[in-house]
């Protein structure tokens, strides 16, 4: 499967549908945009990219099941807006998975919420090398967790590899620096072995955008034989680490 090209004026006249089609959801339904840009361009990105690729706007925030049409129908792959998200997660949650689609007062509180944090957030460094190493063995971690693993990585104490598992436009969209390894979920049992090759024994961090597709490859990978996996529970849009694009 080719990397798509974001500056390409197909993939951009696919966006501006997708931005088109995400205003007439909103509209018809009574919800807003997510307060967060960045969740939403991100999201936007990966409808389009889907739509390009399998002729439907599948989530982005999952793996595709199947190779074919009749494949992935059959494999009940959500396409936006997702049952799930209209039945259950926005009318209990006030967001769908992905946080593009919101309730109005999910939107304002969230939107307070992260002034709040843009003004008292703390880095969570100052690991022990003890401390950085049990942090290691857990199963999830969240953004500060990885942090200050990242942080106690730069000063010597521990050694992982970080991988991302997007796609290959949204790493060059933006990234977390210190990112090792980029195995696209859409290239997974392709690339797994040849990037992570001899690294089964030693700790991994996944991620992904929300945490969804990074799971399901933190699971794929036990499966093949890799010891410690740790995922990045809220993904890139819960990290407030540094990150980069390109």
């Amino acid at each position: 499967m080719q990397p798509i090209d974001m500056n390409s004026d197909e993939f951009q006249a696919e966006l501006e549908k997708t931005w088109t089609f995400v205003d007439k959801v909103n509209n018809q339904f009574g919800f807003v945009l997510n307060p967060n840009e960045e969740v939403n361009e991100g999201v936007a990105m990966g409808l389009a990219r889907n739509k390009l690729i399998y002729g439907k706007r599948f989530c982005p925030c999952f793996m595709v099941i199947g190779e074919t049409k009749e494949e992935q129908k059959a494999a009940d792959n959500r396409i936006c807006p997702c049952t799930p998200a209209l039945e259950k997660e926005i009318p209990e949650d006030g967001t769908c998975h992905c946080g593009i689609f919101c309730t109005p007062e999910y939107a304002q509180a969230q939107a307070q919420h992260d002034a709040i944090e843009e003004v008292v957030h703390q880095h969570s460094g100052g690991l022990t090398k003890e401390q950085a190493e049990l942090l290691l063995k857990e199963e999830q971690l969240d953004g500060d967790e990885l942090e200050a693993l990242i942080e106690a990585k730069s000063l010597g104490m521990i050694g992982f590899t970080l991988v991302d598992t997007r796609e290959y436009m949204e790493y060059q969209m933006e990234h977390i620096v210190g990112t090792d390894k980029l195995v696209p979920t859409s290239q997974f049992y392709a690339k797994v072995e040849e990037e992570l090759a001899g690294l089964k024994k030693e700790p991994i961090i996944v991620y992904c955008h929300s945490g969804s597709r990074s799971y399901q490859v933190q699971h794929a990978m036990k499966g093949l034989g890799f010891e410690h996996v740790c995922n990045l529970r809220p993904g890139i849009i819960g990290f407030s680490g540094q990150t980069q694009r390109g």
